[in-house]
């Protein structure tokens, strides 16, 4: 355990180091997204100044360190606001798209897996065909595009969710209506992956003798795929579901930028469009915080279904 929280911690001093020096290899700074054409020369050089942007990297880079370890992520540079205020304000509405979105994937991909592989099991072609296939035309879809298609239908034709209004818990039917279809684009990105892991798995699982003894002793076929064959399938299910969270987070940005959902990936893009490197600095981490902690919990769950699995 201890050595892999030690792994953890040295991933995420990777992701801060490299993310802090990518991000100054972009062409201009902060003080030109600001500014613009109305400031030059001196002006603008006392306004790098301000913000210590014209400190040297690595004193810029080992002062972010220190504040790290202090657990102070300070202020944004355009709007001078409170990186945690501003997290803290935007993480519950992705997170909220996010795990409605996995719930979603969930309860539809595995039954339509195990579906699709037990119809191969049985040689009725078909419909295993038509879950396999529509898996695949789902994979060749981008989100954006889709994002659109669903944007043009369901808003704008048949005005059944609005395309903008206010994002806020206080008001949940709204706030349902306005993550509606966010929530059905990530699902549509997460269905496919998973539908198809289910299947392979399961169909593997099917052939196994522990299978033919359940059939054997009576048990129906619904207890014998959905308790037997399922469960011993779940290793695979559950290493896809741990990356395909870290993928939904990456489309949450997408999503949340086209439908201007005040969450984590519209201030992400806005904080790359300014150059604001406090702001992409804090989400970025927080984005490989989130990641590998969920793949954290997936070790744990391994353990829970096959102790004889190791950290």
């Amino acid at each position: 355990m201890m050595k892999r929280f030690l792994q953890l911690t040295v991933t995420l001093f990777g992701v801060v180091t490299l993310v802090f020096f990518a991000l100054r290899l972009l062409p201009g700074d902060a003080t030109a997204a600001m500014a613009g054409d109305n400031l030059s020369g001196e002006a603008l050089e006392r306004l790098r100044e301000q913000m210590g942007l014209n400190e040297p990297l690595y004193s810029q880079y080992f002062s972010y360190l220190g504040s790290l370890l202090r657990l102070d992520f300070g202020n944004t540079l355009i709007t001078n606001l409170p990186l945690m205020e501003m997290l803290m304000k935007s993480v519950p509405i992705t997170m909220t798209i996010a795990l409605i979105t996995i719930v979603l994937a969930i309860a539809i991909s595995i039954p339509l897996g195990t579906l699709a592989a037990y119809m191969a099991h049985k040689g009725k072609k078909t419909l295993d065909n038509i879950i396999t296939w529509a898996a695949m035309v789902v994979d060749l879809m981008p989100a954006f595009w889709t994002s659109l298609l669903l944007l043009l239908i369901l808003s704008l034709s048949l005005g059944i969710f609005p395309a903008s209004g206010a994002v806020t818990f206080e008001d949940p039917v709204m706030l349902m209506k306005r993550i509606a279809i966010p929530v059905i684009v990530l699902t549509i990105t997460q269905l496919a992956i998973l539908t198809r892991m289910t299947r392979t798995a399961v169909l593997e699982v099917l052939n196994e003798d522990y299978i033919r003894t359940a059939r054997s002793l009576g048990m129906s076929e619904i207890l014998v795929v959905f308790r037997h064959a399922l469960k011993n399938a779940a290793l695979p299910i559950v290493t896809v579901l741990g990356i395909s969270f870290g993928n939904l987070l990456n489309g949450t940005v997408i999503v949340e930028f086209i439908f201007s959902i005040p969450g984590i990936g519209t201030l992400l893009v806005n904080g790359i469009y300014s150059r604001d490197y406090p702001l992409v600095q804090t989400l970025i981490l927080f984005y490989a915080f989130i990641f590998i902690v969920v793949n954290f919990l997936t070790d744990i769950v391994y353990k829970k279904i096959d102790p004889r699995v190791q950290f």
